[in-house]
């Protein structure tokens, strides 16, 4: 079973990860934990590899010295967080995505817009979302 984790660095998110982590012992998965940066002219690749080293130090510190396969993915994209983990997801054939949420207004959601909706609205396999 493969699961993908979306991950911010909140708190709802490492626990996303510790649940993830659960449900790999129990099925027998992996772990994908993936980072979205959106691309923009100010994003360096000194920023880049801080994002990615942050994301397997978090992770590691997550996951303790289970056993469970994971890898850790920070993705720069032009694409909304939305797309590219959905995309991500189909990509690499995940039976499972986990995902936090926050609770906003309807006009946070329609300014901001919400990564975990459009995630739960389309993607090919069942989602978990935690808050």
């Amino acid at each position: 079973m493969k699961i993908l984790v979306c991950y911010d660095g909140s708190n709802v998110a490492k626990d996303g990860v510790k649940l993830a982590q659960h449900h790999a012992e129990v099925f027998g998965g992996n772990l994908f934990i993936v980072k979205v940066l959106p691309q923009s002219h100010e994003l360096a690749y000194e920023d880049i590899q801080r994002e990615e080293h942050s994301l397997e130090s978090d992770a590691r510190k997550i996951l303790g010295k289970d056993t469970i396969p994971y890898e850790t993915y920070a993705i720069v994209t032009n694409l909304s967080p939305g797309e590219e983990l959905v995309d991500f997801a189909r990509r690499s054939e995940v039976d499972e995505i986990v995902i936090g949420i926050r609770k906003r207004s309807k006009v946070g959601k329609l300014v901001f817009g919400s990564t975990a909706q459009y995630v739960i609205l389309n993607a090919h396999c069942p989602v978990v979302s935690l808050r």
